[in-house]
């Protein structure tokens, strides 16, 4: 299942072969990939072009991804995901904690990035949708009990 418009997804990682397999995996889903070797070349690319998620790793030469992510959390809520060999828990909660929408280790399964990525994206993209009047928003909703469905904007309340 292909995405429809365009998005892109910038990867930083120091490992090629991790750059080279993800952006293939994600070229063949219809994404746009930008890639980076290094922190600091990561965060000049991503604050000149300002992509649709960032997949960052933490132990990077010149700029560790913490770092990046402390920087461009000064400027963006950009959606980042930390793919990473750091596997301490203490890495994961201080990821999550500085902002990381998603935290995943490696070894990984492309597959479950991939749709890890796809479900940011569909979050922030229902979050910039303009919120419908209240009468078109009566049509998309499912109430049982105290379950409401909106089909709409795809949210469960």
């Amino acid at each position: 299942m292909t995405q429809t418009a365009t998005q892109t997804i910038a990867l930083v990682d120091d490992d090629r072969n991790i750059l080279t397999s993800v952006s293939m995996a994600l070229e063949a889903e219809g994404y746009t990939v930008k890639t980076y070797t290094d922190g600091e070349e990561g965060l000049a690319g991503i604050t000149a072009n300002l992509p649709d998620l960032v997949v960052l790793d933490i132990k990077m030469p010149r700029m560790d991804g913490m770092e990046v992510l402390s920087k461009l959390r000064e400027q963006s809520a950009i959606p980042v995901i930390f793919l990473t060999s750091k596997d301490d828990e203490i890495d994961e909660v201080l990821g999550l904690r500085m902002g990381a929408d998603d935290y995943i280790t490696k070894p990984f399964s492309q597959r479950l990035l991939i749709e890890r990525i796809r479900s940011i994206l569909r979050r922030n993209d229902v979050r910039k949708q303009p919120a419908p009047s209240q009468d078109e928003a009566a049509k998309n909703m499912i109430e049982r009990g105290n379950l409401v469905l909106d089909d709409a904007r795809h949210l469960c309340m």
